[in-house]
């Protein structure tokens, strides 16, 4: 078996209390973690906490954990607020549920660009004038940003990784790869 790196590696340093990384922009369907010089739980979510009881990664071994399929939808309108608006091309649908994460990102238009908000309503209408599942609200204040003029944007789903050592300080490295 082999693997291919996917986006860009992060270090998490590991103690006894749970540590949390950035927003990671899911591409991958599987995420790799090694543990340097302690074992640690792993927690993979929308804002996780590790604890003893979620997976354990063991020093030199490397283990990839599967995370579910990405998630992305190309962005064709964008109504700012105090909430955030999001419209999809028509026919698409939404590949986004109620509660998960998303990161926006808006060529030319980086005002716009948001990281790990919450998708808080799927517009399921089916009147005249609906969206049919093709409109999304977040959780992002966007009343300072610009008007929505760009030629491509892109929402994709994030996840955060959590780790927590049973015992002393170390650094876990986590990668999301493609396997072949």
């Amino acid at each position: 078996m082999a693997i291919k790196p996917v986006g860009i590696n992060t270090v998490l340093g590991t103690s006894t209390t749970s540590a949390r990384t950035l927003a990671i922009s899911q591409q991958s369907q599987d995420l790799r973690v090694v543990a340097e010089t302690v074992g640690c739980h792993v927690a993979i979510g929308t804002l996780p906490v590790a604890t003893e009881q979620d997976f354990y990664v063991a020093v030199g071994e490397p283990e990839e954990i599967a995370i579910g399929m990405p998630a992305s939808q190309r962005v064709v309108g964008v109504t700012t607020g105090t909430t955030t608006i999001l419209d999809f091309p028509e026919g698409t649908g939404c590949p986004f549920a109620i509660g998960e994460a998303v990161t926006l990102t808006v060529t030319g238009q980086s005002a716009l660009d948001f990281s790990h908000k919450i998708v808080t309503d799927v517009n399921t209408s089916a009147g005249v004038g609906g969206y049919f599942s093709t409109r999304i609200t977040v959780d992002h204040d966007s009343s300072s940003g610009p008007a929505f003029n760009s030629p491509y944007a892109e929402l994709r789903k994030s996840i955060m990784v959590a780790v927590k050592s049973e015992t002393g300080t170390g650094k876990a490295f986590i990668q999301q790869v493609q396997t072949s």
